[in-house]
C-alpha cells in the first residue's frame, strides 16, 4: 500500500493526474484503500502536518449521483488545510478543485464508536459553522470510484471555515436551506437535510466507522458532515461565496 501512497503524495505535489487504482486493481477493497489513505497521512505528518478533524464524502445523493457511489467515505482534515473565511487561495496548488457548502461540526468532547447516535452527536458538539470544503481529485478526469476516493484522502484539499459559530440547540440542522453563489450568480441550493437525512447523522456514521479501528472523534476536532448539494467546478478568478439560514455566510476567492 506503501507504494501507492507515494503515488499519491507525488501527484498532489507535482499536480499531476493519476490512472484509477480501480483500473490498475480491479479488486481492490475499501479496507485496502483505507489502509493506503492512512499511509498518505502519515508521510504528510512527517513533513509537519498535524490532524485536526476528519470529513465524510458522498453523503449526499447529489454527490453519490456525480460520483457514480453508493455510500459515504472518509478522510482526515490536516492543520494546513484550513483557510479562514473570506481567504485568497490560488487555484494553482490544486489540479481539478471543486467546491462543497457544508455545515462543520466542532466537538466539544470526545465521540467513541460502536453506538454512537446523532443526538450523542448534537450533545457532543461546541458549535457549527459556515463551511466550504475544496476537494480535488489526484485521479484523471475525476474518474473515480469508491475505492479510489478513499485512497485520496475522500478526494479532499481545503476547507474553510465561517467564522459565526452557533449553537446547535439554536436550529434543526435538517432543516437549514443554503444558497452558494459563484461570481454572485446562484448556481447551487440545498439544504441540511441533504447530508444523510440530518447531518449529525453523518457524524455518527463517522464515529461508528472509526470506532471500528479503535479511533475516536476527539475534542475540539472540525468535523465535515458532507455537501448540502452537487460539488461546482472553479477556477482562478472565481469567487465563491455560501448562505445559510442562520448560520451566515462564509467565502473564498480564487486567484
Amino acid at each position: 500500500m506503501r507504494k501507492e501512497a507515494q503515488e499519491l503524495y507525488r501527484a498532489e505535489k507535482d499536480k499531476i493526474v493519476l490512472r484509477p487504482f480501480t483500473a490498475k486493481y480491479p479488486k481492490i477493497a475499501p479496507e485496502e484503500s483505507y489502509r493506503i489513505q492512512l499511509a498518505l497521512i502519515e508521510m504528510k505528518k512527517a513533513d509537519g502536518a498535524k490532524v485536526v478533524g476528519k470529513k465524510i464524502g458522498l453523503t449526499s445523493k447529489a454527490m453519490q449521483k456525480m460520483l457514480n457511489v453508493d455510500q459515504p467515505d472518509y478522510g482526515h482534515i490536516l492543520d494546513n488545510m484550513v483557510l479562514p473565511d473570506a481567504a485568497v487561495f490560488l487555484a494553482g496548488e490544486l489540479i481539478q478543485p471543486k467546491i462543497e457548502p457544508e455545515i462543520a461540526f466542532i466537538l466539544d468532547r470526545e465521540l467513541t464508536g460502536p453506538g454512537v447516535t446523532p443526538t450523542q452527536v448534537l450533545a457532543a458538539t461546541r458549535f457549527v459553522l459556515p463551511a466550504l470544503e475544496i476537494i480535488d481529485s489526484r485521479i484523471e478526469g475525476w474518474k473515480i470510484k469508491l475505492c479510489d476516493t478513499i485512497a485520496d484522502n475522500a478526494s479532499s484539499a481545503r476547507v474553510v471555515l465561517g467564522n459565526s459559530p452557533k449553537r446547535v440547540e439554536e436550529f434543526d440542522l435538517k432543516l437549514i436551506g443554503m444558497v452558494l453563489e459563484k461570481n454572485g450568480d446562484i448556481v447551487q441550493t440545498g439544504a441540511g437535510g441533504a447530508v444523510l437525512g440530518h447531518p449529525a447523522v453523518a457524524v455518527a456514521w463517522l464515529a461508528n466507522a472509526v470506532g471500528q479501528f479503535g479511533v475516536s472523534l476527539g475534542a475540539g476536532e472540525i468535523v465535515m458532515p458532507g455537501a448540502l448539494c452537487a460539488a461546482t467546478d472553479v477556477s482562478a478568478g472565481d469567487l465563491l461565496q455560501a448562505s445559510f439560514d442562520g448560520l451566515g455566510t462564509v467565502s473564498v476567492r480564487f486567484a
